[in-house]
């Protein structure tokens, strides 16, 4: 029997046994075709039904208002920080500067036309999330990186904004409520929470394009994805169908509002252990702790037994502990299908250490 192993990746994600299973019968049969998904044409009623249901189950899962479409795109979501410049950028746009992916976001912008920094936390290694700053309301847009997983932190809640409002979602959609109304675009990766690498997901407020006065290359449009319902080219095929049984297997469990009562156990169950258990200490700011990447290292005094621990952890099938190369220690990522028995292994493996090395 293989050895039990408990999956705390960063990225790609963790995904639901469920969707895994479709997706293996699917590789052999898709929907009763006789043809593997991998081979299916996109232009057929069986792969229209599943572009459907999977955009259906994003505004049902989120309660997307009519205001907003969402549209399914390949390139990952650095290649959305450039779509975002090109869609929006006019005269000036302002980014909450919180860690890698909002920076190079920012460098991309900066490629386009005049956009800044309106705060920034790496003063202190981005391990909190700045506040009390101005927005001005001429703004273009403001662009915020909700989850950085980097570093552990998160924005919990959907600000009031006097501008347009984008963010950058890829690592904590669907893991609670969002309030879509308050944001022009919302967009990310799907590896983190919601499928495969391979696809990325936009939801955008329709009337919040065309306000740009420069040329945009047909692709890089999100007028064309939204008029061509995702397949003005060949779709990602395979990951949207993934991302739709992931999305499926959410929906059965009680949706976004259970999902989200469910993380916030899970975090709090290794955040305790953390703080209680004296091998440890956690990186980020209390008050701005991501639910989904949970950083930590060791205590002062700890630190040389840092590669005694991951060698501890692995022996007990913790998988992908191991902190970002930038900033080192440990993270251990919650998305939604890493279980809170998975979680509880983790905090039991820690306590034992505690144990041994006291």
């Amino acid at each position: 029997m293989a050895k039990k192993v408990h999956v705390f990746n960063a990225g790609p994600c963790l995904l639901p046994q469920v969707a895994i299973d479709h997706a293996i019968e699917a590789l052999k049969d898709f929907s009763g075709t006789g043809i593997s998904v991998l081979s299916i044409s996109h232009r057929t009623k069986e792969w229209d039904a599943v572009m459907d249901e999977c955009r259906a189950l994003w505004k049902e899962l989120l309660h997307i208002p009519d205001t907003h479409e969402v549209v399914f795109l390949g390139g990952g979501a650095s290649l959305q920080f450039l779509y975002v410049a090109m869609n929006y950028l006019e005269k000036k746009a302002a980014y909450l500067d919180t860690g890698v992916w909002a920076h190079k976001a920012l460098k991309e912008a900066q490629g386009i036309g005049e956009a800044y920094a309106i705060a920034c936390s790496k003063d202190k290694n981005y391990t909190y999330i700045p506040k009390g700053f101005e927005i001005p309301a001429d703004l273009d847009y403001l662009h915020i990186t909700t989850n950085n997983t980097i570093y552990g932190t998160e924005i919990h809640t959907d600000m009031d904004c006097p501008c347009p409002l984008i963010a950058d979602m890829s690592s904590d959609i669907m893991s609670r409520p969002v309030d879509v109304s308050k944001y022009d675009l919302i967009y990310g990766g799907a590896q983190k929470n919601v499928g495969p690498a391979g696809v990325i997901f936009a939801i955008i407020r329709k009337d919040s394009l065309g306000r740009v006065s420069r040329y945009i290359p047909t692709m890089l449009d999100y007028r064309t994805h939204i008029d061509k319902l995702s397949m003005f080219n060949t779709p990602p095929v395979f990951a949207i169908y993934v991302m739709n049984e992931t999305l499926k297997w959410l929906k059965g469990i009680g949706g976004v509002e259970v999902m989200y009562e469910i993380n916030k156990k899970k975090a709090a169950l290794l955040y305790d252990e953390i703080d209680r258990n004296s091998m440890f200490i956690g990186t980020a700011e209390k008050e701005d702790r991501s639910l989904m990447n949970v950083c930590f290292v060791m205590a002062p005094g700890k630190e040389e037994l840092q590669d005694e621990f991951f060698a501890f952890a692995k022996e007990r099938g913790m998988v992908g502990i191991k902190g970002h190369r930038s900033v080192g220690g440990f993270r251990a990522s919650l998305y939604n299908a890493c279980s809170i028995e998975d979680v509880q292994a983790l905090v039991d493996c820690m306590k034992e250490f505690e144990n041994l090395k006291k």
